[in-house]
């Protein structure tokens, strides 16, 4: 019998930009890692807005021009999502705020991580939102779901080999 796959959720504000990115680059990174059987990736919003909707197209654009490919739709976060992932990696503090009414008696506290915990190259504590910003802030994101995309992969090989 194989073992269950380690699943990581990934958590922004509306789930149709940092969140749909960090799925995308991080399916890419598992996918060249030949390990998509033991990886399974989601993200999640944790307001409702955009349901259905797919990643906001100037992500989509930016994300693409890296060979990244965004095909997921936005949904809401859940409290099931708590007990079901492995790893929820969260983009800012207003996510770890707005997650603790998904989580109300704490938990789940541990698995919630921010994303930029695993950044190697970028001090940043936070992946801002770029909603409202130019291109550049599309570009920004990238650079910091790349950089801890990569060192969360490390992380969690190292969690697998054992």
């Amino acid at each position: 019998m194989s073992p269950q796959p380690y699943k990581l959720l990934f958590v922004c504000m509306g789930n149709i930009c940092r969140s749909p990115a960090a799925e995308g680059v991080m399916r890419r990174f598992v996918n060249e890692a030949g390990l998509n059987d033991q990886i399974q990736i989601d993200s999640a919003g944790t307001g409702g807005w955009h349901t259905g909707a797919r990643a906001d197209h100037r992500m989509r654009a930016a994300a693409q021009t890296r060979g990244h490919e965004l095909t997921s739709l936005a949904r809401q976060l859940t409290e099931a999502d708590l007990a079901n992932f492995d790893l929820v990696l969260i983009m800012d503090e207003q996510n770890r705020r707005d997650l603790q009414a998904f989580d109300r008696s704490g938990a789940h506290r541990a698995k919630v991580r921010f994303l930029c915990e695993f950044c190697t190259e970028h001090s940043d504590t936070e992946v801002p939102d770029p909603y409202y910003g130019g291109p550049q802030g599309f570009e920004k994101v990238l650079d910091l779901i790349e950089d801890s995309c990569a060192g969360l992969l490390k992380h969690i090989q190292k969690q697998l080999s054992h």
